[in-house]
């Protein structure tokens, strides 16, 4: 074949594929994102059977759960779950819709990734908030875990108290908004499960996503993600080590990645741990969010994650134990602000932002429809959305030098 035959033939098909997509939709940025995200991860159904069996659903056809599943215990165990579930999901997870709907629905919002340190497994919220969002990344101290198998499960010697821990290590999250820090110390460290494997797949399935496919991975010196062995041994002290969850929106059939990362963000960790500030800095354009943190990026210990977030995000939500006010620039940042502040509850009442209840005072907040973080039912709960008002990030520094941490 000729030259010249070659370039008729590759011009034909072009144009005829120009005219096929005439009068049809180009795909979205989450159709791109999603494919190009969805070709990676290692597609099985263990991690469905297993999240389902432990979040109280039936299994799917073929699920080796089915078993278990007849038993007295999980029986117990479905019913328990259900009734939990059913109270989040008329209070705190339809206040949460009703909330993205109504102001997370737009740009920089839609379809960027979401950043979520210090939220533990709480894909509950990160998803339930930015439904749209192609990736998810999720860092926490506690260990990522490992997915066990149904014989795994059948061999334990009390599966009713096995079923009843599981159920405990539900309870805060769904009964308060949130995971509570020294709880999870007790739970997610060998006592109930070896990770926040199992509680992320149980969050996804019961909100009404499948779980697609997963594989453990690590950072790796330069920054990029890698696939490691479940048993992968760190030569030093930053395994950084995480697991990729691929999971599809069963409502629009929409894919979507996880990725939790065991990372310590303390300033003399994070500033030492080279390959995972090298992954952090590619996370531009994020929307972030942080709630119920224990006011880390208030203290002076972990201002390197506090001034990541500032460079890289286009948006930031969080309730008032995210990044203290001061340091939203004016000039960088617009501000809605949602319900109501006092002040902080109970042993954090010492962290009080007087320039923020200047603020709920001056701005005129927006109503909000549900309690979340902290003093959940005994104050008023708070939100503050910021939006990145200029492209251009700068240096981050505080309203005021006076005010100090």
């Amino acid at each position: 074949m000729s030259s010249h035959q070659r370039w008729f033939i590759l011009s034909l098909s072009l144009f005829l594929a120009m005219l096929s997509g005439c009068g049809r939709a180009s795909p979205g940025i989450l159709e791109l994102k999603a494919a190009t995200y969805a070709d990676t991860t290692p597609r099985a159904r263990e991690a469905d059977d297993a999240g389902r069996f432990i979040a109280g659903l039936p299994g799917t056809l073929g699920s080796p759960f089915a078993s278990l599943e007849a038993s007295e215990a999980w029986q117990e165990h479905r019913h328990r779950l259900d009734a939990s579930w059913g109270r989040a999901e008329a209070g705190l997870i339809t206040g949460i819709r009703e909330f993205q709907t109504q102001e997370l629905s737009g740009p920089p919002i839609l379809n960027s990734t979401v950043f979520y340190p210090f939220g533990g497994p709480d894909a509950m919220m990160a998803t339930v908030c930015f439904p749209n969002s192609p990736v998810y990344v999720m860092v926490g101290l506690e260990p990522a875990g490992t997915l066990p198998t149904a014989m795994q499960i059948e061999r334990k010697k009390d599966l009713p108290k096995y079923l009843a821990e599981i159920r405990t290590t539900m309870a805060s999250e769904l009964g308060r908004s949130f995971f509570i820090t020294h709880q999870m110390d007790q739970q997610f460290r060998g006592q109930v499960t070896d990770g926040l494997f199992l509680p992320i797949l149980h969050l996804l399935v019961r909100t009404q996503h499948t779980i697609l496919g997963f594989r453990y991975v690590r950072v790796d010196d330069e920054g990029e993600v890698i696939e490691r062995t479940p048993d992968y041994k760190a030569p030093t002290r930053f395994g950084n080590k995480g697991v990729e969850i691929e999971f599809r929106t069963d409502s629009n059939r929409s894919i979507h990645k996880l990725y939790y990362f065991s990372v310590n963000l303390s300033d003399e960790r994070l500033r030492e741990n080279k390959p995972f500030l090298a992954y952090l800095s590619r996370l531009k354009g994020t929307t972030t969010l942080l709630k119920a943190t224990s006011y880390m990026t208030h203290r002076p210990e972990f201002s390197l994650i506090r001034d990541v977030i500032l460079a890289n995000s286009a948006a930031i939500l969080q309730d008032d134990s995210g990044i203290p006010y001061r340091w939203f620039q004016p000039n960088l940042w617009t501000m809605q602000l949602y319900g109501n502040y006092d002040h902080p509850y109970g042993s954090f009442r010492w962290l009080e932002q007087p320039d923020l209840r200047k603020a709920y005072n001056a701005q005129g907040p927006k109503p909000l429809s549900m309690r979340i973080g902290y003093g959940y039912s005994k104050i008023a709960s708070n939100l503050l959305l910021a939006r990145r008002a200029s492209a251009v990030a700068s240096t981050p520094q505080p309203h005021s030098a006076a005010g100090g941490y």
